[in-house]
Protein backbone atom coordinates (compact mmCIF):
# COMPACT_ATOMS: atom_id res chain seq x y z
CA UNK A 1 0.00 0.00 0.00
CA UNK A 2 0.94 3.50 -0.79
CA UNK A 3 -0.12 6.76 0.93
CA UNK A 4 -0.26 9.66 -1.47
CA UNK A 5 -0.82 13.84 0.12
CA UNK A 6 -2.52 16.42 -1.98
CA UNK A 7 0.58 18.01 -2.80
CA UNK A 8 1.96 14.70 -4.76
CA UNK A 9 -1.50 13.33 -5.73
CA UNK A 10 -1.96 16.89 -7.39
CA UNK A 11 1.85 16.94 -9.16
CA UNK A 12 1.26 13.50 -10.42
CA UNK A 13 -2.52 14.92 -12.48
CA UNK A 14 -0.96 17.72 -13.84
CA UNK A 15 1.86 15.88 -15.13
CA UNK A 16 -0.38 13.10 -16.48
CA UNK A 17 1.30 10.17 -14.69
CA UNK A 18 -1.39 9.76 -11.72
CA UNK A 19 -3.84 7.16 -14.00
CA UNK A 20 -0.58 5.03 -15.39
CA UNK A 21 1.01 4.94 -11.69
CA UNK A 22 -1.86 4.28 -10.08
CA UNK A 23 -2.79 1.64 -12.78
CA UNK A 24 0.57 -0.35 -12.34
CA UNK A 25 1.49 0.57 -8.24
CA UNK A 26 1.87 -3.45 -7.51
CA UNK A 27 -0.48 -2.34 -4.46
CA UNK A 28 -3.32 -0.50 -3.22
CA UNK A 29 -3.14 3.09 -4.21
CA UNK A 30 -5.03 5.28 -1.19
CA UNK A 31 -5.77 8.63 0.02
CA UNK A 32 -7.11 10.10 3.31
CA UNK A 33 -10.41 11.21 3.14
CA UNK A 34 -9.13 14.96 3.72
CA UNK A 35 -6.82 14.57 0.81
CA UNK A 36 -10.07 13.56 -1.36
CA UNK A 37 -11.45 16.59 0.31
CA UNK A 38 -8.99 19.07 -0.54
CA UNK A 39 -8.40 18.22 -3.96
CA UNK A 40 -12.05 17.32 -5.27
CA UNK A 41 -13.68 20.32 -3.87
CA UNK A 42 -11.94 22.85 -6.11
CA UNK A 43 -12.55 23.24 -9.62
CA UNK A 44 -8.93 22.49 -10.72
CA UNK A 45 -7.75 21.04 -13.92
CA UNK A 46 -6.68 18.14 -12.46
CA UNK A 47 -9.67 17.29 -10.16
CA UNK A 48 -12.29 15.77 -13.05
CA UNK A 49 -9.05 12.91 -13.60
CA UNK A 50 -8.96 12.47 -9.42
CA UNK A 51 -12.87 12.07 -9.33
CA UNK A 52 -13.03 9.38 -12.20
CA UNK A 53 -10.09 7.11 -10.42
CA UNK A 54 -11.80 7.60 -7.64
CA UNK A 55 -14.83 6.36 -8.82
CA UNK A 56 -13.19 3.81 -10.40
CA UNK A 57 -11.77 2.91 -7.12
CA UNK A 58 -8.33 2.73 -8.71
CA UNK A 59 -7.59 4.50 -5.68
CA UNK A 60 -9.05 4.47 -2.76
CA UNK A 61 -10.38 6.35 0.43
CA UNK A 62 -9.53 5.49 3.97
CA UNK A 63 -10.50 7.78 6.50
CA UNK A 64 -7.99 8.47 9.29
CA UNK A 65 -9.73 7.10 13.00
CA UNK A 66 -6.85 9.10 14.91
CA UNK A 67 -8.05 12.96 15.04
CA UNK A 68 -5.25 13.14 18.20
CA UNK A 69 -2.88 11.89 16.00
CA UNK A 70 -3.33 14.05 12.76
CA UNK A 71 -3.46 17.49 15.09
CA UNK A 72 -0.89 16.45 16.90
CA UNK A 73 1.32 15.70 13.75
CA UNK A 74 0.25 19.01 12.65
CA UNK A 75 1.70 20.91 15.73
CA UNK A 76 4.99 18.82 15.89
CA UNK A 77 5.86 19.07 12.17
CA UNK A 78 3.91 22.33 10.96
CA UNK A 79 2.17 20.30 7.93
CA UNK A 80 -1.41 20.69 6.81
CA UNK A 81 -4.37 18.59 7.49
CA UNK A 82 -4.14 16.73 4.23
CA UNK A 83 -0.18 15.68 4.87
CA UNK A 84 -0.87 14.98 8.67
CA UNK A 85 -3.96 12.74 7.64
CA UNK A 86 -1.52 10.95 4.78
CA UNK A 87 1.36 10.38 7.51
CA UNK A 88 -1.51 9.13 10.42
CA UNK A 89 -2.85 6.71 7.61
CA UNK A 90 0.15 5.19 7.18
CA UNK A 91 0.71 4.67 10.68
CA UNK A 92 -2.74 3.01 10.79
CA UNK A 93 -2.68 0.93 8.13
CA UNK A 94 1.05 0.04 8.89
CA UNK A 95 1.60 0.81 4.84
CA UNK A 96 5.14 1.00 4.00
CA UNK A 97 4.99 3.92 2.04
CA UNK A 98 4.02 7.58 2.12
CA UNK A 99 4.22 9.82 -1.47
CA UNK A 100 4.68 13.59 -0.40
CA UNK A 101 6.53 16.17 -1.76
CA UNK A 102 5.73 18.61 1.25
CA UNK A 103 9.53 19.26 3.29
CA UNK A 104 7.85 19.24 6.81
CA UNK A 105 5.85 15.80 5.81
CA UNK A 106 9.07 14.26 4.53
CA UNK A 107 10.69 15.41 7.78
CA UNK A 108 7.76 13.74 9.70
CA UNK A 109 8.32 10.02 7.99
CA UNK A 110 11.58 10.13 8.54
CA UNK A 111 11.49 10.83 12.57
CA UNK A 112 8.88 7.86 12.00
CA UNK A 113 10.44 5.86 10.36
CA UNK A 114 8.20 5.81 7.43
CA UNK A 115 9.81 5.31 3.74
CA UNK A 116 8.29 7.94 1.83
CA UNK A 117 8.40 8.85 -1.97
CA UNK A 118 8.15 11.77 -4.23
CA UNK A 119 6.25 12.93 -7.39
CA UNK A 120 9.65 13.13 -9.46
CA UNK A 121 10.67 9.45 -7.88
CA UNK A 122 7.57 8.44 -8.90
CA UNK A 123 8.52 9.79 -12.63
CA UNK A 124 11.79 8.29 -12.74
CA UNK A 125 10.31 4.81 -11.51
CA UNK A 126 7.82 5.01 -14.02
CA UNK A 127 10.22 5.70 -16.86
CA UNK A 128 12.67 3.07 -15.73
CA UNK A 129 9.14 0.27 -16.32
CA UNK A 130 9.00 1.53 -19.38
CA UNK A 131 5.79 2.61 -18.76
CA UNK A 132 6.48 5.49 -20.58
CA UNK A 133 9.51 6.64 -23.08
CA UNK A 134 12.41 8.97 -22.23
CA UNK A 135 11.10 11.62 -24.38
CA UNK A 136 7.83 11.98 -22.47
CA UNK A 137 9.44 11.40 -19.05
CA UNK A 138 11.69 14.40 -19.94
CA UNK A 139 8.82 16.56 -21.24
CA UNK A 140 6.76 15.54 -17.69
CA UNK A 141 9.95 16.46 -15.90
CA UNK A 142 9.54 20.20 -17.50
CA UNK A 143 5.79 20.18 -16.42
CA UNK A 144 6.95 18.89 -12.49
CA UNK A 145 9.34 22.28 -13.06
CA UNK A 146 6.66 24.47 -13.21
CA UNK A 147 4.57 22.79 -11.13
CA UNK A 148 6.74 21.99 -7.92
CA UNK A 149 9.34 23.78 -5.50
CA UNK A 150 12.17 21.44 -6.56
CA UNK A 151 16.20 22.57 -5.83
CA UNK A 152 18.11 22.97 -9.42
CA UNK A 153 20.34 20.02 -8.07
CA UNK A 154 17.30 17.43 -7.84
CA UNK A 155 15.94 19.06 -11.36
CA UNK A 156 19.26 18.02 -13.05
CA UNK A 157 19.79 14.85 -10.90
CA UNK A 158 16.26 13.75 -12.30
CA UNK A 159 17.03 14.44 -15.69
CA UNK A 160 20.34 12.51 -16.08
CA UNK A 161 18.33 9.79 -14.25
CA UNK A 162 15.80 10.01 -16.93
CA UNK A 163 17.94 10.51 -20.01
CA UNK A 164 20.58 8.09 -18.48
CA UNK A 165 18.23 5.09 -18.11
CA UNK A 166 20.43 4.89 -14.62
Amino acid sequence: MIVLDASTLILLAKIEILETFALNFPEEVVIPLGVKEETCRKEAEETPLIDNLLRNNTIRVLKVKESKMVKRLMDDFHINGGEAEAVSLALQEKAPIVATDDRNAIRACKMLKIDFTTAIAILIRTCEKNLIDKSEAVIKLQKLEVFGRYSRAIMEDARERIEGGA
